[in-house]
């Protein structure tokens, strides 16, 4: 059964302040895993602790790509050791964008990485949809460049939607090398830009999503909110699982 956690980014100054304490407040709300950005300088066996005391899953670890390019045995290393097994490429800065080069690096990094009994992902923005390489979205070119055995999809919804496509179709597209979404609402400013918000406050057609997302097998639908712009980041999460927990009551497969 699909099971719902948070990405910790959208907690990112409560971790940094009160790590134990946040992380006790994400268990509280219900949410049955956590996504990492980073670990604020503990050492594995201290979060291994925590996350086993507090019943939570470590159900994916964003780890910079320069990062997995120059670490990777170490990150593979720390991972397993709080029991997360899928690292995953979070955001690729302009620089880094030349893809023929970044192809080659995810299948080396992706072999390398099941080698060691762990599973490479990339998470999108809109940028994978609204550059083209070959004259296809560079997310498509992207996985048929890399097979699905060296890379998985973590695929952000909100970020496919903002980018003109339709999150439904690409759930579909991608059944069987999909584990994880993150599902993500959205508004617009005056020119148009995306602002995260709260689930059920935005454009986003999440119901639609996350019925895809559960039909196509999906693990985990996590869920994050980039920036809260209430100011209030505990209040957003828990405004978001309220309407998780509505919609797993309408009868949705979904462990909450």
């Amino acid at each position: 059964m699909t099971q719902v956690g948070l990405q910790l980014y959208t907690v990112r100054e409560e971790m940094e302040k009160d790590f134990r304490g946040t992380l006790e407040k994400v268990a509280s709300l219900g949410y049955k895993g956590v996504e990492f950005h980073t670990f604020f300088g503990r050492s594995a066996d201290e979060v291994k602790s925590l996350l086993d005391e507090l019943g939570l899953t470590a159900l994916g670890t964003h780890t910079a790509y320069t990062q997995l390019l120059e670490h990777l045995d170490a990150e593979i290393a720390y991972n397993k050791q709080i029991g997360n097994t899928t690292l995953i490429v979070p955001y690729l800065l302009e620089e880094d964008r030349k893809w023929d080069e970044v192809f080659a690096n995810l299948k080396d990094l992706g072999e390398r990485t099941r080698q060691q009994g762990a599973v490479l992902a990339y998470h999108n923005h809109d940028f994978e949809m609204t550059e083209q390489v070959d004259g296809k979205p560079v997310f498509d070119a992207m996985y048929e460049a890399v097979s699905a055995e060296d890379l998985q999809v973590e695929m952000d919804t909100c970020w496919v939607h903002y980018g003109g496509y339709d999150p439904v179709e690409y759930i579909q597209r991608y059944t069987g090398r999909l584990p994880i979404i993150h599902l993500k609402d959205m508004t617009r400013d005056a020119d148009g830009k995306a602002i995260t918000a709260e689930l059920g406050v935005g454009e986003v057609n999440l119901t639609a999503i996350a019925d895809a997302a559960i039909e196509a097998g999906v693990e985990w639908i996590v869920v994050e909110q980039d920036y809260c712009a209430g100011g209030k980041p505990l209040e957003s999460i828990a405004t978001s699982m309220e309407w998780v927990k509505k919609y797993a009551a309408e009868g949705a497969k979904l462990n909450v």
